[in-house]
């Protein structure tokens, strides 16, 4: 255990490993939470497993649990770390940050804190963002890449206002989410129709009413919680910024774009292109945005196959 996490409490209740809802059998002995302090953030981290070091990044409007179904298999192979990013779960919510140089910066403060120096990376929806952050920021750190299932803020074109009714209901809560207050005010008290709806109109498979419901209960355990949902949208501009900034340094290392077949499909590879020089494509069919909770046998076996390199290396 590193020093930083000498003298903190030990993460309890549903956001941490001990009180979660239906994990898999024998998920609490393999991975426990903790508590790191990387100086301005203090860190909740779920780690376990044994090999190289893979740093699994949720999205958005999740936590580290998004990703319970894998984890058990990957710490197989990989000491698997998975941590709520900033303003998220039970890691802490100040409230800047949340531009995704920082985002980024708080995690390879984490992998150095866990005595990681080089790893690999999985990042889904907004840790698709951060991921790329990571890669091109970072580029001595992180040995692959892979990414599932969203466009890429300053990268990928921007869609139109008037899309059709399909795109839109997609994509409006990108310009939601970025409203200063009413969509606190909006949403406080309603959770469950709010997030509800994203994770039901984005599931071609629905995920369990166990799983939604937890989310949906941490988003509602506070003002702070809820608020800090919508940062990462809110520093767009930030993020947009440096992204225009990141492109003309284009990625050499291997990145796996993963999209779901009832969702983005091929735009995620296409997307990861416009950054990146050796990009595999991998669509998942009978699934839509969820990847790693709606198949995950099939995202399983997609990491496992693109990571064997650096698995054996």
């Amino acid at each position: 255990m590193s020093s930083s996490s000498a003298g903190l409490p030990t993460p309890e209740g549903p956001g941490a490993v001990s009180g979660a809802p239906n994990l898999p059998e024998g998920f609490t002995s393999i991975f426990t939470s903790r508590y790191v302090d990387t100086g301005d953030l203090r860190q909740h981290v779920i780690t376990g497993g044994e090999g190289p070091p893979l740093l699994l990044v949720h999205g958005w409007p999740q936590t580290w649990y998004a990703w319970r179904l894998v984890m058990p298999a990957l710490a197989q192979d990989f000491s698997v770390v998975a941590a709520d990013q900033r303003g998220v779960g039970l890691s802490g919510k100040p409230t800047g940050g949340y531009d995704t140089g920082t985002l980024a910066a708080d995690l390879v403060a984490l992998m150095d804190a866990l005595g990681h120096r080089r790893f690999a990376v999985a990042g889904h929806d907004t840790g698709m963002w951060i991921g790329y952050a990571l890669a091109a920021d970072h580029p001595g750190r992180i040995d692959r890449l892979a990414v599932a299932e969203t466009p890429l803020p300053g990268v990928s074109p921007s869609p139109p206002l008037f899309a059709n009714a399909h795109l839109n209901d997609a994509l409006w809560h990108f310009a939601f989410n970025r409203l200063a207050e009413v969509n606190d005010q909006l949403v406080a008290g309603r959770e469950d129709i709010y997030f509800g709806w994203q994770f039901a109109s984005k599931a071609a498979r629905k995920l369990p009413d166990y799983a939604v419901r937890h989310y949906v209960d941490t988003l509602a355990a506070s003002p702070d919680a809820l608020h800090a949902s919508f940062a990462i949208y809110r520093a767009l501009d930030a993020t947009i910024a440096q992204n225009q900034q990141r492109l003309p340094r284009r990625l050499s290392l291997p990145i796996l774009a993963i999209g779901g077949g009832h969702s983005l499909g091929e735009q995620v590879a296409n997307t990861m292109k416009l950054a990146a020089d050796d990009v595999q494509t991998l669509v998942i069919p009978g699934c839509a945005h969820w990847v790693a909770e709606e198949t995950p046998e099939e995202t399983l076996a997609a990491l496992t196959a693109f990571l064997a390199p650096y698995r054996d290396g």
